[in-house]
């Protein structure tokens, strides 16, 4: 079995007869089938042994692992009864990426008899993502094995750079594969992937491949079957993608089976939704709420053993393992989001602070809500005047920004933006942004804006709608705007005022319609407790820092000559 180490085995062939006889008589010695994976050079770098009808490869080396690569090393391996290559070769080499399999057949006279040996395929060669080549006599292999996968490499790459042309904007960004599984009807999945897909834009990733599958039950192991991942797995790599995104919350024990199973690094809807919050909270108490999620997030999922790590504890009765790596990692996660949690609540009372001032002063609060991307932000830029950052994609702002509006008639409110919302918002963002969202509460009327010109718009209302009854401001008075409604084509916009009789339509963007929504909100926060003609100054607050707020005059600003903010003020009766 050491000598086996020694040899330099020609990758035309796959080993000369010599070594195939030395490697059958092993095999058949030990009763076990024994496997080499050879990398280009011709050295084995691992050997094998397993049992009589299969044998495990080990977790692998992921150093040369990339972009339409290969795993740079081929499996050579015997069949003890004399069968062909099996699914689990063939699956371990689309799994592992391997550059070819090859199964040494083995006679009762512990002699090599036939090799089988299958090679993957470039883009559109058949339509198997392989090729199993006719077995051939051990000694009348002609094939290269290494010319074949240079090959193969470069057809990757070729089409690799073709997928990547029409992309240009997006180099350099990391390549995934969207998945969604579910029995929901194939409308819903593609609504919820199309979100997925946006989702992962604001992430930063370039959507190389999106796969939906509808299936009647849900494989609890690794939610959807073998050959669709090995389907997908083949995808990736001709898309030079490097990360499966699931629409979906996966278990820990689902995460654990696919890393086992795919060389794709794979996370789900949550972990993406928590890293776009990493990305964008700003503020220290968006910073605080977002790593509170993500350790929530993570604690369950830790599922390491490590125990090359663990310490060993001295004294009689205590000696043996100790405190494993696992057990640390997990009692500093616990530790840590206590403390966090200790500092969220010293950011709440600051901002019940600054809301108990805003209370003295006797100003109305109006709270914008809504599905993330609905336009809440740039609404209040238009309100206001102000300079909040407004981008059109998902979760571009996370703090919530209180601005003073004042109107010609004397009439004053604090017009608050929060965290747009979002379907099947993740628990742990729920408790994390608890402190941001306290802002809510205190406000006196709700103006619950929708994009009007989403498709999914009636459902993005209704997850709004569901949103706040789980909180508990189901009761506060709301007013329902659609806004973005210069993207809606006329044939459609009756159908929309149908559904949302109710509703107030206008552009942020455009300025159109915003008489018919302050109007509106002039007329609900008049007969409010908090309301007033015309009392002193407000006074500043503290925003999520501790900072004062921003505050922006509208009548001032007119009267400099501020077109946007003059626009806004002449609204008011």
């Amino acid at each position: 079995m050491e000598r086996l180490g020694t040899r330099r085995y020609p990758s035309k062939g796959a080993a000369t007869p010599e070594q195939a006889r030395e490697l059958a008589a092993i095999a058949y010695g030990i009763g076990r089938q024994v496997g080499l994976l050879i990398d280009r050079k011709g050295r084995p770098t691992l050997i094998l042994v397993g049992t009589p009808k299969g044998i495990l490869i080990p977790e692998l080396d992921r150093s040369r692992l990339g972009a339409a690569r290969l795993r740079g090393v081929r499996l050579l391996h015997t069949h003890l009864a004399g069968e062909p290559l099996s699914e689990e070769d063939l699956t371990d080499m689309l799994f592992l990426r391997l550059d070819s399999v090859a199964a040494l057949t083995v006679d009762d006279q512990a002699q090599p008899v036939t090799l089988h040996a299958a090679v993957l395929l470039p883009p559109g060669a058949g339509d198997a993502p392989y090729d199993v080549l006719p077995p051939r006599p051990f000694d009348k292999v002609e094939e290269d094995f290494n010319a074949l996968a240079a090959a193969l490499e470069e057809e990757l790459a070729r089409e690799g750079e073709r997928l990547a042309a029409p992309q240009a904007s997006e180099a350099g960004r990391e390549k995934a594969v969207l998945v969604s599984v579910s029995n929901a009807p194939r409308a819903v999945q593609e609504a919820s992937l199309a979100e997925l897909a946006a989702l992962a834009d604001t992430a930063g990733l370039a959507v190389a491949e999106s796969v939906v599958q509808r299936v009647a039950t849900v494989n609890p192991k690794y939610i959807l079957g073998k050959g669709k991942l090995a389907e997908i797995e083949v995808a990736a790599l001709r898309a030079g993608a490097s990360l499966l995104v699931f629409d979906g919350e996966l278990s820990p024990s689902q995460i654990r089976n696919l890393a086992e199973v795919t060389q794709l690094r794979v996370i789900d809807r949550t972990q993406l939704i928590l890293d776009i919050f990493a990305q964008h909270a700003a503020s220290r108490g968006g910073k605080l709420q977002v790593e509170m999620a993500q350790l929530k997030y993570l604690q369950p999922r830790l599922v390491r053993q490590d125990r090359a790590m663990s310490r060993l504890m001295g004294g009689i009765g205590g000696r043996g393992p100790g405190e494993t790596k696992l057990e640390v990692d997990r009692r500093r996660i616990r530790d840590r989001i206590g403390r966090i949690k200790d500092e969220l609540k010293e950011l709440r009372k600051r901002r019940a602070a600054a809301r108990a001032g805003r209370a003295r002063a006797g100003l109305p609060v109006v709270s914008l809500v809504g599905y993330t991307n609905a336009g809440k932000s740039t609404l209040l830029n238009t309100l206001t005047g102000s300079a909040v950052l407004a981008e059109n994609r998902l979760f571009a702002t996370l703090d919530p920004t209180s601005r003073r509006l004042r109107f010609p008639s004397d009439k004053e409110i604090i017009l608050t933006d929060t965290v747009g919302f979002i379907r099947e918002l993740p628990k742990e963002l729920k408790e994390a942004f608890r402190a941001t969202l306290e802002e809510l509460e205190a406000a006196d009327l709700l103006v619950a804006v929708a994009d009007a010109s989403h498709p999914e718009v009636e459902a993005q209302a209704a997850a709004v709608a569901e949103i706040l009854r789980e909180m508990g401001l189901g009761d506060i008075p709301r007013l329902f705007v659609l806004n973005k409604w210069d993207a809606v084509p006329e044939d459609g916009r009756e159908p929309l005022r149908n559904a949302f009789p109710e509703a107030i339509t206008l552009s942020a963007k455009n300025r159109e319609g915003l008489s018919a929504l302050t109007d509106a909100i002039l007329q609900r926060v008049r007969s409010g407790p908090g309301v007033r003609d015309h009392g002193p100054a407000l006074e500043r607050g503290a925003d999520a820092d501790g900072n004062a707020d921003a505050e922006t005059d509208g009548a001032g600003d007119a009267a400099d000559g501020d077109p946007a903010t003059a626009a806004a003020t002449r609204t008011g009766p």
